[in-house]
């Protein structure tokens, strides 16, 4: 049972989008509701228009025979006070404000027009999320912002500032693996802000990890109380925009937001043990790590898959990310021996298998004994896909039998994360072979359950912000 207001008004049984159209940013808010499964009343509202996507268009809010429980609008700013009034004639519980050009702009007119905005939507009980927003993502509930969004849910929740910014982290999120429960874009926040997003996804059965970007907060002492209550419960993994003095000025105009100090925000977040972050990837990375692997409790690592110069590279890039790549330990060797494996006194962690000499030695039995050796808490295995001469026809199966990588995935209990190197091509290079075999690879993966990154840095720097989390949650 969720006891917050943000419950009811995600879950509405009508919408009416205000300045719908047949094109545009009227259209691009209607057709994903139309498409996606919104079971329930919808109202396009523009008087230009008698139909529009099959639904009767109605010329104003007034004329709508019903309540209306959620609004979003694409009007212009200066019809937003008439549409609140309308509004609350509806009993609508929150608007959805499209509509920007207000405090972000620098103007002072347009200040002042928001603030009339905020005041009349508290006078007459109407919350507002915005503006200058793309509002609500929620796959479970038939709402969405952008038609190409995936239609399945998952358990991940993204509270962003910025909607493109959104926009493009679910796009990337989802080729690996990722689906969200509810991504919230809020903009210049008059109304509902961070805090209240955060509230409401401690309490949300459906999201187990949160994500944020934030620009500014409202009110810096709620913020760092409420991000502490919450990440107790639930890993919040943040980025923040506007760090240095460039980023602070495009903040200013963007959302209207101040940037702050950055030694007290990052003071803030290590006190409410929030994860920080540097980039859009590096959250994807997060929220991977946390989606696919069980919590972790150590920073021992085991590593295999590379070959002479990378596993030295992962042995640095690991102990740079913070984590410790441990000698192998003695029993690890006796293994080793017992099954014939000629060099099993030379190997080292990270295991270079390009000095194996014979067949004995593979992936799949290194990660065998390293998860069942009690000396590492988490397995890192590098996945570089490659050809040995003209095999055009090469099936991802077959790439893994001849590398004697068949069944890797399935022989692991403890936390293996992948590394699979990205591969870009030119047009002209669209059918590559091995790009293919990676993107089938990655998918792979996924299906088993096993989260992937393009370089050992990102991976071995997730495990460890991850543990670090976990470490400091269970000393609390």
């Amino acid at each position: 049972m969720v006891d917050h207001f943000l419950d009811e008004i995600l879950h509405p049984r009508s919408i009416a989008v205000v300045g719908a159209s047949v094109s545009g940013p009227g259209w691009r808010f209607l057709l994903p509701l139309l498409r996606r499964g919104f079971q329930g009343k919808l109202y396009p509202v523009n008087p230009k228009y008698q139909e529009i996507g099959g639904l009767k268009s109605y010329a104003s809010l007034k004329e709508i025979p019903d309540t209306v429980d959620y609004i979003i609008s694409v009007v212009p700013a200066p019809q937003v006070p008439d549409l609140i009034r309308d509004a609350a004639t509806k009993g609508t519980r929150a608007v959805h404000l499209f509509t920007a050009r207000f405090s972000e702009t620098g103007r002072p007119q347009a200040a002042r027009l928001e603030q009339e905005i905020l005041e009349l939507a508290r006078q007459l009980g109407v919350r507002i999320i915005g503006p200058n927003c793309m509002g609500v993502y929620y796959p479970a509930w038939g709402i969405s912002f952008e038609e190409e969004f995936p239609k399945e849910p998952g358990n991940v929740a993204f509270i962003s500032q910025s909607g493109n910014l959104a926009g493009e982290t679910v796009m990337a999120a989802a080729l690996r693996g990722i689906r969200f429960s509810k991504v919230i874009s809020y903009g210049n926040a008059i109304d509902l802000n961070e805090c209240d997003y955060l509230e409401y996804l401690a309490q949300d059965p459906e999201t187990a990890i949160i994500l944020m970007y934030v620009e500014g907060v409202k009110g810096g002492r709620r913020f760092v109380s409420t991000l502490r209550q919450v990440a107790s419960v639930k890993p919040v993994i943040i980025l923040k925009g506007g760090r240095g003095e460039a980023g602070a000025r495009a903040t200013s105009s963007h959302t209207a937001s101040l940037a702050g100090s950055m030694e007290i925000w990052e003071a803030a977040l290590e006190q409410a043990n929030a994860i920080e972050v540097d980039s859009v990837e590096e959250l994807i990375d997060m929220a991977v790590t946390f989606r696919f692997l069980p919590p972790l409790k150590g920073k021992r690592v085991g590593v295999t898959g590379g070959a002479g110069g990378a596993s030295v590279l992962a042995a640095d890039q690991c102990e740079m990310a913070g984590l410790e790549v441990i000698p192998l330990p003695q029993g690890f060797r006796e293994q080793l021996k017992n099954r014939g494996v000629s060099v099993w006194d030379w190997l080292s962690n990270p295991a270079d298998l390009s000095i194996r000499e014979d067949d004995r030695l593979t992936v799949k039995g290194i990660i065998e004994l390293m998860s069942q050796d009690p000396h590492f808490d988490l397995l890192i295995v590098m996945l570089h896909v490659h050809r040995h001469g003209d095999q055009p026809d090469m099936t991802l199966d077959d790439f893994l039998k001849q590398h004697q990588l068949d069944g890797f995935e399935t022989v692991s209990t403890k936390p293996l994360l992948a590394v699979v190197p990205e591969r870009s091509f030119g047009i002209e290079g669209w059918d590559n072979v091995e790009w293919k075999l990676s993107c089938e690879l990655r998918s792979r993966l996924v299906s088993n359950g096993i989260p992937f990154y393009p370089t050992i840095y990102r991976a071995a720097l997730a495990a460890s912000r991850m543990a670090d989390y976990y470490i400091r949650k269970d000393g609390r």
